[in-house]
């Protein structure tokens, strides 16, 4: 079993950057799939980024294409989500979430087997 941390949240400014941690415990931190969700008010969880064990595949949802970067270091422990040109609509809680399934490049919620407890986002206009 791995817990999960979020940090990094906080309140920026349209046009800022952020970049959230996800730090783990455990050893086998280097084997699992990473993946970042999230949550606004009153929305589902949404799929953000994924990342595969070794850190060299990557997928993207289409709303943070571009502007969002994933990324982990597994001597660290430690999963990364690089936040560029945010926008007030990026408010929202961040998750981070693992698979045992390392080599996928898991999309759905459902699929991940460990969360972290969220870190709130607030964009400001």
């Amino acid at each position: 079993q791995v817990q999960l941390v979020e940090s990094g949240g906080g309140l920026v400014q349209a046009g800022d950057s952020l970049r959230l941690s996800c730090t783990a415990s455990g050893r086998t931190f280097s084997s699992y799939s990473m993946g970042w969700f999230r949550q606004a008010a009153g929305k589902d969880r949404e799929f953000l980024a994924v990342v595969n064990w070794s850190g060299r595949n990557t997928n993207y949802a289409d709303s943070v294409k571009g502007r969002f970067t994933i990324s982990r270091d597994n001597a660290k422990y430690t999963l990364y989500l690089e936040m560029n040109s945010l926008k007030p609509e990026d408010t929202a809680v961040y998750y981070c979430a693992a698979s045992v399934w390392g080599d996928l490049m898991l999309t759905i919620d459902g699929q991940y087997d460990y969360w972290g407890q969220g870190t709130q986002v607030t964009v400001s206009s």
